[in-house]
């Protein structure tokens, strides 16, 4: 096929949409309410939901006691323990495959929750004997992260009358703080993490996961949601050393502007990993009804390599070091340009979040940030990666 009659259909396949989500958080977030209402709002929707139970509880269910566990027992818990939650998820994942209709797959804790509960090198060495990765296994396995934040944080009268309702809360709430900040912590570099506080009540703790997901899958329900967290960007004079930054992942990232057929539309390729382990995305961002509508897939490395050749002739790959980080219950993304570039995004560093907040945001002290950008023009990723002179055009 000619790249003349190459239509945007071709790009992005029109099928129906296998979607996976992952709910985690410490002890008493409301994951179990939140998945029940997730169920029943997308199948009022048209589609059709998976749960796949947490596996950890189901192994639990048998009789072992982690707290009586000994280093070599623990090992071998976690080591089924992840082995499970990949059969589990795949046995799901294949029944998606058969229906005819749009897919959620719901998946009550994921493998990185995995990681919140055993050693850093004990972990290593459980992703190295499964032969897998933690781009593979965090970053290409999942669309979203949903985090739930403890009602020990915010609502602890809430988290109190649950604990003294359910004599297998045994957490306190200090223990119950750490161990969510373990699981924020293990989900960080994962390429699209939402985090949800105490900050409204429980309904609208439900809202708010609901419009994050609809958000990003893209999905059309009138008034039924109101969505009203936006991206806010900022650019960065200069960083601190590593060691003032909170737990982070730092990631290698291209991307390319293809030629689209529809000029009302741009499509990108992304390329994304670390340690020589990628996970790649096709993007189209379409205006429709004078409105910017995006849809987004996870593509394979075959057809990243086909795509990445019909690049946009007057754009140049852009390459960036992504870090990604939680600070203040607030996950923010910092993208730093990397040549080969163009002359405009040369030394351009910029801070992201999602956020609710209109005002004035309490930003991380450790970043210098010269001034809010949101909305210019001047600094989206398709302007700064323009050829704007002969010589970057033949570079």
């Amino acid at each position: 096929m000619t790249d003349e009659k190459r239509s945007e259909t071709d790009i992005i396949p029109q099928k129906r949409v296998i979607y996976k989500v992952v709910l985690t958080g410490g002890p008493v977030a409301g994951k179990t309410t939140t998945a029940t209402e997730l169920r029943s709002f997308f199948e009022n929707i048209g589609w059709k939901v998976y749960q796949v139970p947490e596996a950890a509880t189901i192994l639990l269910s048998g009789g072992p006691k982690p707290r009586e566990f000994t280093k070599t027992e623990r090992f071998s818990f976690q080591f089924n323990l992840l082995k499970t939650i990949l059969q589990l998820e795949k046995t799901y994942e294949d029944l998606a495959q058969f229906s005819k209709q749009n897919c959620i797959i719901l998946c009550d804790r994921g493998t990185m929750d995995a990681s919140a509960y055993c050693e850093a090198e004990s972990w290593d060495q459980i992703i190295k004997e499964l032969n897998t990765d933690c781009v593979a296994i965090r970053d290409s396995r999942y669309n979203l992260v949903v985090h739930l934040v403890t009602s020990a944080v915010g609502a602890l009268h809430f988290y109190l009358k649950e604990k003294g309702n359910n004599p297998a809360r045994t957490e306190s709430p200090e223990e119950a703080t750490h161990l969510d900040d373990l699981l924020s912590k293990a989900w960080v570099g994962h390429p699209y993490v939402e985090v949800i506080d105490n900050s409204t009540d429980f309904d609208g703790k439900i809202r708010r996961v609901k419009e994050a997901i609809c958000a990003r899958i893209g999905i059309d329900v009138g008034d039924r949601l109101h969505l009203e967290s936006k991206k806010r960007k900022f650019l960065v004079k200069s960083l601190k050393s590593d060691e003032e930054f909170p737990t982070f992942q730092d990631f290698d990232v291209r991307h390319d502007y293809l030629d689209s057929p529809d000029p009302y539309s741009q499509i990108r390729i992304r390329k994304r990993g670390q340690n020589g382990k990628y996970a790649y995305t096709c993007t189209v961002r379409k205006f429709v009804k004078g409105e910017m509508a995006e849809t987004r897939r996870q593509i394979t490395s075959k057809e990243y390599d086909t795509l990445v050749l019909q690049r946009a002739v007057g754009n140049a790959p852009i390459y960036k070091v992504r870090r990604c980080f939680i600070w203040g219950n607030q996950y923010y993304q910092l993208d730093t340009y990397k040549e080969p570039c163009t002359s405009a995004s040369k030394g351009i560093i910029i801070l992201e979040t999602y956020t609710t907040e209109r005002g004035k945001l309490d930003l991380p002290k450790f970043i210098e940030v010269v001034s809010e950008i949101t909305g210019e023009r001047r600094f989206s990723m398709h302007t700064l990666s323009k050829l704007n002179s002969e010589s970057e055009a033949s570079s």
